[in-house]
């Protein structure tokens, strides 16, 4: 059948047809109907089956003829039919329809039970450049569909400099429902808070605990005595774990000595108890560092809070920090191996005393050999400590494991701890550009060009040196080996690292 033929038939079936048939024709005339055939369509607009009421609105949309449209669109958006209100919208959209009428039909469909509807009504505001009903599209910033807030979130972003949106956003902050308060507070400017803040402290105590969260982020800003005393009261109360371990991370932040107890009750959880480790060793008290001796010893704890613990006791630098964290090294909770080791690496970081030096860097070299586990972290606790020197050329000249090696290596490169001996890591770096594994290839090609640079020494048998550089820097697997031994031949010939 031609196109004419099919047109007639389509306006026939328009005409005459059961429902089913008026709805089919409205689709067929808008696919393959002429201009004037959108017209038509714009004649049953007001069918009394909402079938076709829809398909008149699918045909417009398809039509292009945006001026028909414009007539009937807004108000099938209207329409007491979800299925048409969602055909009407999207045509809307799809025809660029502008103006206030358009824009009044989508600012009502913000508010629509069906959240295909409500997404419409963002997407067409979104593509008109308007916010629309701006209480209604700010409430949206509370709908539990995650299409529809993300949506309503994006479009109140861009228009956060509008002063009705703005004004709005401090309404919902204020008053709103509890996730429109979130992302409302979420999207105000750090600026605004002054302004919020006699709300933010009554949320504090909010029935929702997401709410309680977001104005908690929102005071760690405000430095007041008036503040501080309201989230120390907050955290006494609190009774959800998220809130308290969110609590407790904000005042541990600040030092506030009054976690102490809070802090206390909540070590045994296994959500808030990493988090109450910190605060107790960021209060800094008496009392919480003797919570926290206990709670190293304390098996009945998670290895998380125990490893927590353990940082929190090496950051706090105690005059027995060093004695209570070098037997947990030895634990068999690898999580409390790895807080022990991120402990006494805070305690490397911040100095150690003349006499805890040796035994720190004799006990991190023994964990870097036994446990694979922590084997970097291990390496970074003991950058700087040159104690540790003699026992990391034994190590690198017996181990058998390449990891090892590869660590033990690098803390010898001159950038990390240098000694009396320092000279003699030369036949060392040279021997391991030989290594069957590239990443000690790499550490020895790096200390090697490091070296070089630092003693300002040239080796007796430089040519041969120059070969095997050379051959690594064109050889290596990965760029950063070759990247090393390139460093390596320009410290050989005496040039900078940035000459060519």
């Amino acid at each position: 059948m031609g196109s004419e033929q099919q047109i007639a038939f389509f306006l026939r079936a328009l005409k005459h047809g059961d429902r089913w048939r008026r709805a089919a024709a409205a689709k067929g005339l808008g696919r393959i109907g002429r201009a004037e055939h959108a017209w038509v369509l714009v004649g049953s607009a007001d069918d009394p089956a909402p079938e076709v009421r829809e398909a008149v609105a699918v045909g417009l949309g398809r039509s292009g003829v945006a001026e028909a449209g414009r007539t009937v669109l807004p108000a099938l958006m209207g329409d007491k039919d979800p299925w048409v209100r969602r055909r009407a919208s999207r045509a809307a959209i799809r025809l660029g329809l502008e103006g206030p009428v358009v824009v009044g039909a989508f600012s009502r469909l913000l508010r629509d039970p069906d959240h295909h509807l409500r997404i419409n009504a963002l997407d067409g505001l979104a593509a008109l450049g308007v916010p629309g009903d701006v209480p209604g599209l700010v409430a949206l910033l509370g709908d539990p569909e995650g299409a529809v807030w993300g949506r309503a979130r994006a479009l109140v972003w861009r228009f956060r400099d509008d002063p009705a949106v703005g004004a709005e956003l401090i309404r919902t902050a204020e008053q709103g429902a509890a996730q429109a308060r979130v992302q409302a507070l979420e999207l105000l400017p750090r600026h605004s808070t002054e302004r919020l803040l006699g709300s933010l402290v009554t949320g504090l105590r909010d029935e929702a605990a997401r709410v309680r969260i977001a104005v908690t982020r929102r005071l760690l800003h405000v430095e007041d005595a008036h503040t501080q005393d309201a989230l120390a009261g907050a955290l006494e109360d609190e009774r959800d774990a998220h809130v308290a371990d969110f609590l407790l991370h904000a005042l541990g932040r600040r030092g506030e000595e009054r976690v102490t107890g809070p802090a206390t009750r909540w070590l045994a959880d296994s959500v808030v108890g990493p988090s109450a480790a910190y605060a107790l060793g960021a209060a800094g008290t008496r009392t919480a560092a003797a919570m926290l001796r206990t709670a190293l010893i304390d098996t009945a704890l998670p290895g998380r809070t125990r490893a927590a613990a353990a940082k929190a006791v090496g950051e706090a630098g105690r005059w027995d920090a060093v004695w209570v964290l070098l037997p947990l090294l030895d634990d068999p909770d690898g999580d409390v191996r790895a807080g022990a080791v991120a402990g006494l690496d805070a305690l490397v970081q911040e100095g150690l005393r003349p006499w805890e030096r040796h035994a720190v860097a004799e006990a991190l070299v023994a964990h870097l050999v036994a446990d694979p586990h922590t084997l970097w972290q291990t390496h970074n606790a003991l950058i700087g400590l040159a104690e540790a020197l003699p026992a990391l050329r034994r190590t690198v000249d017996r181990t058998p494991s390449p990891e090892v090696r590869a660590a033990a290596l690098s803390l010898l490169d001159t950038y990390n701890a240098t000694d009396e001996d320092t000279g003699a890591d030369l036949a060392r770096f040279v021997h391991a550009l030989d290594d069957p594994d590239e990443t000690v290839r790499f550490h020895a090609a790096e200390g090697l060009a490091h070296w070089l640079a630092d003693t300002g020494t040239r080796p007796q048998d430089g040519e041969r040196l120059r070969a095997r550089l050379t051959a690594l820097a064109a050889e290596a697997a990965e760029a950063e080996t070759r990247a090393a031994a390139d460093e390596a031949l320009r410290a050989l010939d005496g040039r900078g690292p940035d000459s060519p």
